[in-house]
This record gives structure tokens, C-alpha cells and sequence, in this order.
């Protein structure tokens, strides 16, 4: 009863729940956009500095790791602990980072800024996303989508102000970024004075709905399909390491491009991410999550097959094509897992993108070592076959109709 009446609440406060959705939205393409900007200098810091591809990777890793580790703990302590304000002092921490990256003189500076920045992130996601699904009024994967919107757009736009502001005036110039942190820090200021206000009614509750699981579900159907779900992230996310942090060097190697003329094509493949994550949660509320998970991984395969032998401007189609079909994915997989573990949204949604962030790090970390050994070509040969693993999606269970028969 004591959850009927909280659901009803929110359904009658719609009112503040679009606002609330649509400042978590900004404040993610904020915190996208800053972070974004880390992978967007790499041709800049790797020509004044010196450095190998292993240390771009590294680079990569470093910032990921700090910004995957934490999350889930992050999450489970939220869970039992909801903070209403952590999210403005996470992008306290990416303040700090990029006052700290646009001055540092270093390898060893930069690999500290970008932890500072990775911390922020570690923060700002398991929560946000938790009142996101606060804030849906029931249509969580809706709610994801929006949400993960934010960010995607937020990675898009990144690039294209590191080619205008950045690499053409110098690493200092990240400076001004600082005043988009400041931004999102008094945006998420005023979602934590909200959330702080909903989140004690939604916090009673909390003990009993932590216990419950779909009824139709046993425990190890639960375990084999996280298990699936975390290889899919794997394939998704590896992928996207190859094409978030070495596009631009494939395009200038391949078709010997300028670094602006590569960021402009890393913004297309961006933008399309954006777009394709909007797709994938709404759909999945429709049709059921397994299926957009399964048409998202597996789908995108015959143009990962086909990327390493395009021209430049079949190039630009099947970036399109991979950035709006693999990204449909993802929201899709945090909304199931959450329905896997319901009164656990904070430790899923921490978990699933913290192995997102730690995936992406050690995805970039290889996958430089590996263009190293061989060249940026291989990279992409190797990555091409990743999206197969999709395969796999067949054996989840179709959650909704266990939902909806227990």
C-alpha cells in the first residue's frame, strides 16, 4: 500500500518530474561535454608531450578507472544513504580536474588531473540515475533515454569545442570550460534541494522493496543473466573505445586528414550516438528491453564488419550507422538489470556504468598497445568482430511477462 501511495505521488507531482528530467539531462550533457574533452586533445597532448599510444591509452585508463571503481560503491552506500547533494560535489571534482589539466606540464599531471575528473563521473552517474528513475512517473526506460541523451549530446559537442577552442589556441584554453562545471554545479544544486524534498518518501519503503525480485525469476536466472548482460557491455564498450579515443587517428593515418577535419567525423559518430540513445528506451518500454538489447548489439555488426574497408565517405555513413544502433543499447540494459534487482537501483545502476567507464579504460589501454604492436589499422580489423558477442542477448529471459505473471 505504502508503495502504491508513493507511485501515485509522483504520478500527481508530473508536474515537477519534466523539469527534474530534463535538469538531470543538462546537467549530464554538461558533465559529458567536460569529460568528452579528454579524449578530443589527445592528438594535441600526444604531439607536445611525446607520447606513445600505450600512454594515450594509459591516459584513458586511468581517468576510467577512477571513474568506474567508485561507482558501485558509490551506488550500494546511496541506496541505504540517499545524499541529496553529492551530485553538485562531483562536479566539484571535475572543476577541479580541468583547472588541474589545463596546467599541468606533465604525463604524470595529466594522468592526476583526468583521476580528478574520472572521480567527479564515479559520483555524478549511480545517483543521477537513481533520480531519474525517481522522477519517470513509471516510464523508467523513457526516463533513461532522456537522461542518457543529455550525456551523449554532451560527448558530441565535445569534440567539435576542443577543434574550435582548444587545439588551435593551446591546452590552457580548457579554462574555460570551467565556467560549464560551475553551471552544472548550481543546476544540480537545485536537483538536490528536489530530491531532498521526494526522497524520504521514497526511502521508507526502501527495506521491504530491497528484498523483492521478480517471483518467476530463480536466483540463478537472475546471476546468468547479469552475467550476459556484463559480456554485452564488454562488446559494446570495447567497441566504443576504438572509436572514442583512436577514430581520429585512424582518419588521419588512413586518409591523411587534418586533426579538425578527424574531430568533425568523431562528432558525427557522436551525434548519432546521441540520437540512437533516445531510441532505445522508449522502443524498449514498447516492445519489451531484451529485444532492443538484442537488435542493438547484434544489428550493428555487418557495418563494424564493414568499416575497415570504406572510403572516407562510406566512412561517415557506417560512423552514423554504428553510433545510432549501438548506443539503443544501453539504457535498455540498465533498466532491465534494475528490474533484475529491484530496491537496488543506485548498486545496479553504479555497477553498470562504473564496468561501462572500467570497460572503456581497459578497452583503450589495449587497444593502444595493440596499435603499437601492429598499427591503428589492426584495431579496427580486431574490433570489427566485437558486436558478434550480441549472439548471447537470445538467452535473456523476457523479464516483462515474468513481471507481469508474478
Amino acid at each position: 500500500m505504502e508503495k502504491v501511495r508513493v507511485q501515485a505521488a509522483l504520478s500527481n507531482g508530473s508536474e515537477a518530474v519534466f523539469p527534474v528530467l530534463l535538469s538531470l539531462s543538462f546537467a549530464h550533457l554538461l558533465n559529458d561535454a567536460m569529460q568528452s574533452l579528454i579524449p578530443s586533445i589527445y592528438p594535441l597532448i600526444k604531439k607536445n608531450y611525446h607520447l606513445d599510444f600505450s600512454q594515450i591509452g594509459l591516459i584513458t585508463l586511468t581517468y576510467q578507472l577512477t571513474a568506474s571503481l567508485l561507482q558501485p560503491l558509490v551506488g550500494h552506500f546511496t541506496d541505504r544513504h540517499p545524499q541529496p547533494y553529492s551530485l553538485a560535489t562531483g562536479m566539484c571534482f571535475t572543476l577541479c580536474g580541468l583547472i588541474s589539466l589545463s596546467m599541468a606540464g606533465s604525463f604524470h599531471a595529466i594522468l592526476l588531473s583526468v583521476a580528478l575528473v574520472g572521480m567527479g563521473s564515479s559520483v555524478f552517474h549511480p545517483e543521477s540515475s537513481r533520480m531519474a528513475r525517481l522522477a519517470s512517473g513509471g516510464k523508467h526506460g523513457t526516463a533513461q533515454s532522456l537522461f542518457q541523451v543529455g550525456g551523449n549530446t554532451g560527448a558530441a559537442i565535445g569534440p567539435l569545442l576542443a577543434a574550435a577552442i582548444v587545439v588551435p589556441f593551446g591546452q590552457r584554453y580548457l579554462l574555460w570550460f570551467c565556467v560549464l562545471a560551475c553551471v552544472g554545479i548550481v543546476v544540480l544544486w537545485r536537483v538536490g534541494r528536489w530530491y531532498q524534498t521526494h526522497h524520504l518518501a521514497t526511502h521508507a519503503p526502501h527495506k521491504k522493496t530491497q528484498q523483492t525480485t521478480p517471483s518467476a525469476l530463480t536466483r540463478m536466472q537472475i546471476g546468468f543473466s547479469l552475467f550476459i548482460l556484463l559480456l554485452l557491455i564488454f562488446s559494446k564498450y570495447f567497441y566504443l573505445a576504438s572509436m572514442n579515443n583512436y577514430l581520429t587517428f585512424y582518419l588521419m593515418a588512413k586518409f591523411h586528414i587534418s586533426i579538425q577535419h578527424a574531430q568533425v567525423y568523431l562528432f558525427i559518430f557522436l551525434f548519432a550516438v546521441a540520437a540512437g540513445t533516445m531510441i532505445g528506451g522508449p522502443v524498449g518500454d514498447r516492445i519489451g528491453r531484451k529485444y532492443v538489447i538484442w537488435i542493438s548489439i547484434l544489428g550493428v555488426a555487418p557495418f563494424t564488419l564493414l568499416l575497415p574497408y570504406a572510403n572516407l565517405f562510406w566512412t561517415a555513413i557506417l560512423c552514423m550507422l554504428i553510433g545510432f544502433i549501438l548506443s539503443s543499447a544501453f539504457s535498455a540494459i540498465i533498466v532491465y538489470a534494475q528490474e533484475l534487482l529491484p530496491g537496488k537501483v543506485g548498486m545496479i545502476s553504479g555497477l553498470f556504468f562504473g564496468l561501462a567507464f572500467g570497460m572503456g579504460g581497459i578497452g583503450s589501454a589495449v587497444l593502444g598497445e595493440l596499435a603499437d604492436r601492429t598499427s591503428i589499422f589492426h584495431v579496427y580489423h580486431v574490433c570489427s568482430f566485437l558486436p558478434l558477442i550480441g549472439l548471447l542477448a537470445g538467452f535473456l529471459p523476457d523479464i516483462e511477462k515474468h513481471i507481469r505473471t508474478s
